[in-house]
């Protein structure tokens, strides 16, 4: 149910990515297309202007060096345009991706603590009916066999005695397997793992600290403590101090 919510709510939201992307990048063709007919106009100028110079009185040349340098200025206009373009577009996708690896992490947690709740949950339960099934089995035993002692464990018994729970046979997961990929190289990493900000994260309260911000999984936090909070490095040095 929890990830049907996640996928309607991310899907919801880039429902009019496509057609915005669509329309940057029909804007940035147009911008080309502009440029390179500027681009047409320079040649043309250039010839004119080498061909005719020597013909050409003070004030034709630089009537003529200014339709050009006004052409090479538009030019420059288009592109500065089109970089704009482009920026615009890869943040508004980057915004997206944000999204998807906050809902990721937030989904993860609240999917590890269920299962950890359900699997301590089975383990009693089925604890439970095994006991009432035995108690069952050496009633009726008793009449022809006899009652065996309390104190005996059978093989089924201690095959889940010894084994581990459902919560400990878990892998644990991060956050950071979850955003194995590619990363904006300008995007600045925080934390014990080297991720971009993403989810719930931590600032640490030593001023001086090189990491300064932490996310709640890879410090083992699921709520924000109270008080003063110092990260797993600062706590060893202040121990050291």
């Amino acid at each position: 149910m929890a990830t049907a919510i996640y996928l309607e709510h991310y899907l919801d939201s880039i429902e009019n990515l496509p057609c915005e992307l669509q329309r940057n990048f029909t804007l940035m063709r147009d911008l080309d297309n502009r440029t390179e007919e500027k681009k047409s106009e320079i040649d043309k100028l250039a010839d004119e202007y080498i061909a005719n110079v020597k013909n050409l009185a003070s004030e034709q040349r630089v009537e003529h060096l200014q339709k050009i340098q006004n052409a090479y200025s538009k030019c420059k206009e288009f592109s500065d345009d089109k970089v704009q373009l482009a920026m615009q577009t890869y943040e508004m996708v980057d915004k997206h991706i944000r999204r998807l690896d906050a809902d990721l992490a937030r989904f993860e947690n609240e999917l590890k603590e269920k299962l950890e709740v359900s699997g301590y949950e089975s383990t009693d339960t089925r604890g439970l009916k095994k006991a009432e099934s035995r108690g069952l089995r050496e009633k009726r035993g008793s009449r022809g066999r006899g009652r065996k002692g309390s104190d005996e464990e059978s093989p089924r018994k201690k095959k889940m005695k010894n084994s581990p729970d459902l919560s400990d046979a878990l892998l644990p997961m991060q956050p950071s397997d979850v955003l194995d990929m590619p990363v904006d190289p300008n995007e600045p990493t925080y934390c014990l793992c080297h991720q971009v900000s993403y989810g719930e994260m931590i600032g640490c309260d030593n001023p001086d600290c090189p990491i300064e911000w932490f996310h709640f999984a890879c410090v083992d936090l699921a709520t924000k403590p109270k008080g003063k909070w110092f990260c797993p490095r600062c706590t060893q040095d202040r121990k050291k101090k």
